[in-house]
């Protein structure tokens, strides 16, 4: 079971990083805003919580990958080609 986390939580944690240097290179923290209004927030919060919001977004997409991969096949379905 640690086995399956961690191949799910380390590809999904560097595929974050990379995903948070690409918005952040786009977009400045000071300029977002949420429902039309200015969030004073610090930048590094923002930095923060971006990074955990891609990392859970890329971990829920890992998640579902091994998912696809471990699901046993109807053994009375075929399958078109």
């Amino acid at each position: 079971m640690a086995r399956l986390i961690m191949a799910v939580l380390w590809p999904s944690f560097l595929v974050a990083i990379v995903a948070e240097g690409f918005f952040f290179s786009l977009f400045d923290p000071r300029d977002i805003a949420v429902g039309g209004a200015h969030v004073d927030i610090n930048p590094l919060g923002v930095y923060s919580i971006g990074f955990f919001c891609f990392w859970a977004f890329c971990s829920l997409a890992s998640m579902l990958t091994c998912y696809l991969l471990n699901v046993p096949e109807d053994k009375g379905r075929r399958v078109p080609l």
